[in-house]
C-alpha cells in the first residue's frame, strides 16, 4: 500500500511540474516551435521539460506573459495562433529569418506592450489591426521588407514611445494621426519611400528625442516649428527633397547638417538664416 501510494504522489509531482502552463498557450508554443523549424534553433526547447525551463519564455502563473526569442536562428513564418496568447506583453523575435507577413490577428494581444519583429525578411503590409493595441510602447519592424503605407489609425496607440520601422519599403505620407501621439519619444522611418510634407503638427511631438527621416522621398519646407520640441536630442532629416530656408539651430542639430537632394539628384546644403519669420513655413 506504501509502494502505492508514493507511486501516485511521484506521479501527481510530475504532472504538476509538467502542467505549469495552460494547455491552450502550451498549444500555441508548439505551434510557434514548429513553425519557425524549432529542432534548428540555436538554443532549443526541451519540449520533455517544464514550460518554465524553455528558453525566452516567461510566465505568470499558468500564462505566457513575454517571448524573447531574438537572434535564435528562428526559420519560417510566425503562426497567427500566437494571437491567442491574450497575456502576453512582450514579444521579441528580432534578428532571425523569419518570413511572410505580420500576422493581422495581433490585435488580440490587448495586453502587449513590446512588439519587435525587426532583422528579419517579414513582406505584405502593416496591418492596421496593430493600432488597436492600446498598451504597446514599443514597435520596432525595422531592416524588413515591409510595403504600404503607415496605417492611418496609428495615431490611436496613445501608449506607444518607440516607433523604428526604418529600412524598409514604406510609401504615402506620414498619416496626421501620427503627430498626436504626444508619448512619442523615437520615430525612426528612414531609408523608405515617404512622400509629402512634415507637418507644422510635428510640434506637438513634445517628448520626441530622436527624429529620423533620412532617405525618403519628402519635400516643401523643413518646418522651423521643429525647434519647439525641447527634448530633441538626435534628428537627421537629410537626404529627402526639402527646400527653402532652414534656422542654424536645426542645422547644426540634424546629422548632415540639412544635406538634401534636388531634382537632378544632386546633394544639396539648404540655405541657412540665423533670424527667420515664422510666416515662412508652409502650411499642410
Amino acid at each position: 500500500m506504501k509502494n502505492i501510494l508514493t507511486l501516485l504522489l511521484t506521479v501527481l509531482t510530475s504532472f504538476s511540474m509538467m502542467a505549469d502552463v495552460s494547455f491552450s498557450d502550451k498549444a500555441v508554443l508548439l505551434k510557434l516551435y514548429k513553425a519557425t523549424n524549432g529542432d534548428n534553433w540555436t538554443t532549443k526547447w526541451d519540449l520533455n521539460t517544464p514550460i518554465s525551463t524553455w528558453y525566452g519564455v516567461k510566465l505568470d502563473g499558468d500564462k505566457v506573459i513575454a517571448i524573447n526569442l531574438s537572434d535564435n536562428n528562428l526559420v519560417g513564418e510566425i503562426p497567427s495562433e500566437i494571437s491567442s496568447l491574450v497575456n502576453l506583453q512582450e514579444l521579441n523575435l528580432h534578428k532571425n529569418n523569419i518570413s511572410g507577413s505580420i500576422p493581422y490577428a495581433l490585435e488580440n494581444l490587448k495586453e502587449l506592450k513590446v512588439l519587435d519583429l525587426s532583422f528579419n525578411k517579414l513582406t505584405g503590409i502593416i496591418p492596421a489591426t496593430i493600432c488597436e493595441m492600446n498598451n504597446l510602447k514599443d514597435l520596432e519592424l525595422y531592416m524588413n521588407r515591409i510595403s504600404g503605407e503607415l496605417p492611418s489609425q496609428i495615431g490611436n496607440l496613445k501608449s506607444l514611445e518607440t516607433l523604428a520601422v526604418f529600412n524598409n519599403e514604406i510609401e504615402g505620407q506620414i498619416p496626421n494621426s501620427l503627430y498626436e501621439v504626444k508619448t512619442l519619444k523615437v520615430l525612426l522611418l528612414n531609408s523608405n519611400k515617404i512622400v509629402g510634407k512634415l507637418s507644422v503638427n510635428v510640434a506637438n511631438l513634445e517628448n520626441l528625442e530622436n527624429l529620423s527621416l533620412f532617405e525618403n522621398n519628402m519635400d516643401g519646407q523643413v518646418p522651423f516649428d521643429l525647434e519647439k520640441l525641447n527634448n530633441l536630442k538626435e534628428m537627421n532629416i537629410s537626404y529627402n527633397m526639402f527646400s527653402g530656408l532652414t534656422s542654424r539651430k536645426l542645422a547644426v542639430l540634424d546629422t548632415l547638417n540639412m544635406t538634401m537632394v534636388n531634382d537632378k539628384g544632386v546633394a544639396v546644403l539648404l540655405d541657412v538664416k540665423m533670424d527667420v519669420e515664422r510666416p515662412l513655413v508652409s502650411e499642410d
